[in-house]
């Protein structure tokens, strides 16, 4: 079985540019060092996204998702980042393209419902989050083509039941507010480990493990400088990030910027944390499926971000794409963890 992408973001980000996913490495310092940090903006369309507020959009007070989304003008096409959803709290992380096929950012704000015509929840912000990251960390491919994917919008959203859910974003640009409609799949439950639950025991390649010979299991130019540890010897004993990612492999175009970003933020809390990367295919190669770690982890879908604490709980986890932002606070949930078992 090949793993196989939010098919919604992965035609987003093909029709808008073709990402990929080197980077450095740098002094510890961890929330107070600048590689904690996106890169400063390259607008000031993407640096306002960043900041919705709930009085910038309609209350549900009652109303259907259909009421709502005739209050706004139509807008971009939602892409969905995720597709894994359970019953209760749930991520949903998106990109909004255009009919020029152009992102859009603007403040936005997500509102859910079980049918169309059914009452309305939200608005749940959902602030955009920068990929871009600092020059040293970038590899040869990722942000350097105009017009990619700069930033991806994420909230929080309560999905209590099994079954189809209805989706609205709002998205304020200037004066107008614009809506997209999309819609979600909740299953009963799921083989991928939640958070809290204990990370699977399993070996990762290592540089060791392949011989000295990086190209076995990194396909990022040039390669991440996280195949050090093992999984299982690190489990139990220092917080993990462990990325799920295929830079120059990804069906998504979202594993190279989220490859980038981790090799950003080993930088500020490597001292810390132990960072590793994980490939997809066998050999590097879509032809011969995945590797065993993505079965442990019960994962079909890349790429996939976990953070474990000290005791070898996940302390966050995330699919698809993530800002430099939201990887900060699950390395932060990790430590945190960390601090409390001590």
């Amino acid at each position: 079985m090949l793993v196989r992408p939010p098919a919604a973001l992965a035609s987003l980000c093909l029709a808008a540019a073709a990402l990929a996913g080197c980077g450095g490495s740098g002094e510890g310092g961890g929330a107070t060092s600048p590689n904690a940090r996106p890169a400063p903006a390259s607008s000031p369309e993407i640096a306002n996204a960043a900041n919705p507020t709930a009085a910038e959009f309609p209350s549900a007070q009652g109303r259907t998702l259909r009421q709502l989304a005739d209050t706004m003008r139509p807008g971009p096409e939602a892409g969905l980042a995720t597709s894994l959803y359970t019953p209760g709290d749930n991520r949903i992380a998106f990109g909004l393209i255009d009919a020029d096929n152009a992102f859009v950012y603007g403040r936005t704000a997500v509102y859910v419902a079980r049918r169309p015509n059914g009452p309305a929840q939200g608005p749940f912000l959902a602030p955009a989050d920068s990929l871009e990251v600092r020059t040293a960390f970038r590899s040869q491919t990722s942000n350097s083509t105009a017009g990619e994917l700069k930033a991806i919008y994420h909230a929080d959203l309560d999905l209590p039941t099994p079954g189809r859910w209805y989706v609205l974003t709002a998205t304020r640009v200037g004066d107008e507010l614009y809506g997209a409609t999309a819609d979600v799949r909740v299953v009963p439950r799921s083989d991928v480990p939640a958070v809290g639950d204990e990370a699977p025991s399993v070996d990762t390649p290592t540089l060791a493990s392949a011989g000295n010979d990086v190209s076995k299991i990194d396909t990022r130019e040039p390669p991440t400088t996280m195949h050090d540890v093992n999984l299982r010897d690190a489990l139990g004993r220092r917080p993990v990030a462990l990325l799920f990612a295929t830079p120059a492999l990804c069906q998504s175009r979202v594993c190279g910027p989220v490859a980038d970003i981790a090799e950003q933020l080993k930088a500020a809390y490597g001292d810390r944390v132990d960072f590793i990367h994980n490939e997809i295919y066998v050999d590097n190669d879509p032809e011969k499926g995945l590797r065993p770690q993505l079965a442990a982890f019960g994962l079909t879908t890349e790429p996939w971000l976990f953070t474990i604490d000290a005791d070898g709980r996940v302390a966050a986890r995330m699919e698809g794409a993530f800002g430099v932002e939201e990887f900060r606070d699950a390395v932060e949930q990790a430590i945190a963890g960390a601090r409390a078992a001590s």
